[in-house]
């Protein structure tokens, strides 16, 4: 096949990407940092296809939506320190000063 035929007929065959080619981009797509949109389109047409490849992105998911659920709100306090710590370290100060974390 050759022109238009092709594209007509590559566009729509999800043959295109295989279990391994998915696999090796999935965490991008599920994290929307593919800057390729064909690729992001073949990989989830390839997802509705291939139900082994569709349960890893879903578990894939469901992992991510419980660590962020579960993620404990850090004190401000720790970021102020963590960000004076930065700071001091950027400007080749070392050590923090004042009491030590337990």
């Amino acid at each position: 096949m050759t022109g238009w035929l092709t594209k007509l007929f590559r566009g729509n065959s999800v043959a295109e990407l295989d279990c391994h080619a998915v696999a090796e981009q999935l965490q991008q797509y599920l994290d929307a940092e593919l800057d390729d949109e064909d690729r992001a389109r073949l990989i989830a047409l390839h997802l509705d296809k291939c139900r082994d490849c569709g349960l890893e992105a879903a578990a894939y998911e469901r992992i991510k939506s419980t660590l962020s659920a579960s993620a404990p709100d850090v004190p401000a306090e720790s970021l102020e320190r963590l960000r004076s710590f930065g700071e001091r370290l950027a400007r080749g100060e070392g050590e923090p000063t004042g009491p030590s974390p337990t």
